[in-house]
């Protein structure tokens, strides 16, 4: 099945969600990037960092059209084609931050891949109980963060 199909099939309650994460792995999707830097476009949303992917043009399109304010003219957005694989194993590390990936925002079948084992690389997956961070750690790390900033 194509990844749309399965997000089809999952969103009428007869998908498999393995086979939907197998499938966008396998699948090349469109990744708007900001024209200025070539950076990838996110969304921040409750400490998670989300790189916005989409299933075609269309879908793209969709979103930078459910963004523009009325009564302008939507922007010509550049994008990148890369497997979704290639964001979850490469992408998703190299922030540096807890991230996850999110397809087809504002159409009719969006999709989160979450920051946790089994989507993205262990060792950048916020269910990982071997990157907990401990109460002592945490206020040693405040604190560093307090002296360099005075």
């Amino acid at each position: 099945m194509s990844l749309t199909d399965e997000l089809t099939t999952l969103y009428a309650q007869q998908g498999n969600p393995r086979a939907l994460l197998g499938e966008f792995r396998r699948t090349e999707v469109l990744i708007p990037v900001h024209s200025d830097s070539g950076d990838l476009m996110s969304v921040t949303q409750h400490g998670i960092c989300w790189i916005l992917a989409f299933t075609g043009e269309s879908a793209l399109a969709h979103f930078v059209l459910a963004q523009t304010p009325e009564g302008t003219e939507p922007p010509d957005i550049e994008y990148r084609t890369a497997h979704g694989a290639r964001l979850l194993d490469v992408a998703v590390p190299a922030t540096g931050v807890p991230t996850g990936v999110a397809l087809d925002l504002a159409g009719p079948y969006p999709m989160l891949f979450p920051p946790v084992m089994g989507v993205v690389p262990d060792d950048c997956a916020v269910d990982n109980p071997d990157l907990r961070v401990t109460p002592e750690q945490a206020a040693r790390l405040l604190a560093e963060m307090e002296e360099s900033t005075s």
